[in-house]
């Protein structure tokens, strides 16, 4: 079994912290974060300015937002997808990567589904895949985290989770500019403006299905890390005490009344990007920005910025420790919220979009490293 356990070495320096990221568990960890974010901005943000395309009002559009509460409500089945074995997938792949293939898998699935559902017929069938596409996205989440967790020590984390974080960023770069290209390359010439083509969107979403193929291959690549084996069990009682009661109590336990705090912080931190993300699109617009302004900025210069900031907090964790760059990200994040309220009394301005741009997505990678390297340290491998 690897340790995690948190160490006390002396730090590295800045040249040896960087050359960290060229490992083969790094680039593991990169290519599987790609496959992690990949279907986030297709449930979410790039599904409503399809959706708002289609005629769809946004009162519709902000209640479909629901969608990803999937993602923020994925603790409920962690412990199931953490201690329970898939029947013959799990005996070839191990407990880990089986896991992560069945939840690709429904990725796929789910994308080629919506790929395959107009909007403008029917709602309910983009919805149904929508939701298998959220649900399998984030239990990827879950078998990924306890993968990156158990694939490395403790010193380590920041850097894995820097480089899940890129990973994970230049996925959102795909699903989010990407898609707008291929689907507006697939579109039939000669339409009027802004008229809705779901064929083209339908080559988009095939497209990005096939893209899922790299976390796939990245898993049938890797080795299944050591894991404490799991007891039997002989009835359902005693395994549902082992996979849900015992590691929520077991969580209790170690951190008594602080557990409480750390379960509202772990539930409510991205929730409310999650669940009012999808609504950027229709802010943007609302403000008079441009398709090709929207996507050159937030899609592709943002996460670039926000890529800078993981490596920045990955580097910065692993010199000064977790806890104090979790405040800084903290502030930052507060902080920067702030500025898009300045910009909604600004009014349209290109450059006044990319310093918010720049300030809230550097300050969301230094917290998204941190956070995801803090909360590594709560879990107990066993």
């Amino acid at each position: 079994m690897n340790d995690t356990t948190t160490d006390k070495t002396t730090p590295l320096g800045w040249r040896h912290s960087l050359l960290i990221y060229l490992s083969p568990s790094s680039l593991r960890m990169l290519t599987l974060g790609f496959a992690a974010g990949l279907p986030l901005l297709l449930v979410l943000g790039t599904l409503s300015f399809r959706l708002r395309e289609a005629g769809i009002d946004r009162a519709t559009i902000g209640f479909l937002s629901w969608v990803g509460l999937a993602y923020g409500f994925k603790w409920a089945w962690a412990p199931l997808v953490d201690r329970l074995p898939i029947p013959l997938l799990g005996a070839w792949l191990g407990r880990r990567r089986s896991w992560l293939l069945l939840a690709q898998c429904c990725v796929i699935a789910g994308l080629l589904g919506m790929a395959m559902s107009n909007p403008q017929q029917s709602l309910a069938p983009l919805v149904g895949f929508a939701l298998l596409t959220a649900f399998g996205s984030a239990t990827q989440d879950i078998a990924l985290d306890a993968f990156r967790i158990e694939s490395a020590q403790a010193r380590l984390q920041a850097v894995l989770a820097a480089s899940y974080q890129t990973g994970y960023r230049l996925a959102m770069i795909w699903a989010g500019a990407g898609v707008f290209w291929i689907a507006a390359k697939a579109e039939t010439v000669g339409l009027p403006a802004g008229t809705y083509q779901d064929h083209a969107w339908a080559v988009a979403y095939v497209a990005m299905a096939v893209s899922m193929a790299v976390g796939m291959v990245t898993v049938l690549f890797s080795k299944e890390p050591a894991h404490v084996a799991l007891p039997p069990a002989h009835n359902l009682r005693e395994w549902l005490s082992v996979a849900v009661v015992d590691p929520f109590a077991e969580f209790i336990r170690r951190y008594r009344w602080h557990a409480v705090l750390l379960l509202a912080l772990i539930g409510t931190y991205r929730i409310s990007d999650i669940v009012m993300g999808i609504m950027a699109n229709p802010f943007y617009v609302d403000m008079g920005y441009t398709k090709e302004e929207v996507a050159m900025v937030t899609k592709l210069y943002g996460v670039v910025m926000t890529l800078v900031g993981a490596f920045i907090g990955g580097s910065m964790v692993l010199r000064w420790g977790v806890m104090k760059v979790l405040m800084i990200g903290a502030v930052l994040s507060a902080a920067t919220n702030l500025l898009f309220a300045g910009l909604a009394l600004h009014g349209h301005d290109v450059y006044m979009l990319i310093a918010v741009v720049s300030a809230d997505n550097l300050g969301s990678g230094i917290a998204s490293a941190a956070f995801i390297a803090y909360l590594s340290s709560l879990t107990n491998v066993q």
